[in-house]
């Protein structure tokens, strides 16, 4: 069986500036991988690259065995989508939840749209209430979960997930990772997380991919977390600042 996701010698260059510099990784089908690093460090334009949101790279993408192009291609979003970070920004706000629901479907030219509708809703937790309702009416966490919605509302095997709950109060963070992870199991989804904290990692992935000023300098399982065996001299800083962190904010 071909990798969900196959990323080889990947470079993007925003003018003369090198943002991501020969990354190469793998998600498996099934598996899910998170890339780590600071702000800056290029793992958001991987995630960008990969849906087609970077018109200039070099190097090879691959989406379950088949090789994508420079733009943004129908038949690779039926099997992949993205979640980004703020579920403020990527909810149109004149829209409401149907219509955000509505319009991939209506993309693909799929049918069935009220049943695939009220059950990808059922899945993420809303009932048929907040079908018509605005996202000024959601709370963040709602919002959050129609956004995973409209991602999975095409039934894709693959997704790309930003910073997935960031944006989101500390007491409303907890749902949403038990709601993705739930649906990885429930669905055999692969996961391409990009996240800076390694706690979100450890609860979600299986390994992770470290990048510093574009490049991927370390992969580890994530089992890696528990004893911060790191080879590369700055996944052992990130590791560091990462328990430090948690040693100031105790749960």
């Amino acid at each position: 069986m071909s990798a969900a996701l196959s990323v080889q010698a990947l470079s993007v260059r925003y003018g003369g500036t090198a943002v991501v510099s020969e990354a190469s990784f793998s998600v498996a089908t099934g598996e899910s991988v998170a890339l780590v690093g600071e702000s800056g460090s290029g793992k958001s334009t991987i995630l960008k690259a990969v849906l087609g949101l970077v018109p200039e790279w070099d190097g090879r993408i691959e989406v379950f065995g088949t090789a994508r192009g420079h733009r943004p291609d129908p038949r690779v979003a039926r099997h992949c989508q993205m979640v980004f970070q703020d579920p403020y920004g990527s909810l149109h706000p004149r829209k409401s939840v149907d219509a955000a629901l509505v319009e991939p479907l209506a993309i693909h030219g799929l049918a069935e749209r009220d049943a695939r509708i009220e059950a990808v809703l059922e899945d993420v937790g809303l009932d048929r209430r907040f079908r018509y309702r605005f996202p000024h009416q959601l709370s963040g966490g709602q919002r959050q979960r129609v956004a995973i919605a409209r991602a999975l509302i095409l039934e894709p095997q693959l997704l790309l997930l930003d910073e997935p709950t960031s944006a989101l109060d500390v007491s409303v963070q907890a749902g949403i990772l038990n709601l993705l992870k739930r649906l990885r199991a429930e669905r055999g989804l692969s996961y391409l997380l990009v996240t800076h904290d390694l706690p979100v990692a450890s609860f979600l992935c299986d390994r992770l991919a470290v990048m510093q000023r574009g490049a991927i300098v370390e992969t580890a399982p994530v089992a890696t977390l528990r004893d911060g065996a790191f080879d590369h001299p700055y996944a052992q800083t990130l590791y560091a600042a990462s328990r430090i962190d948690d040693e100031a904010h105790p749960a």
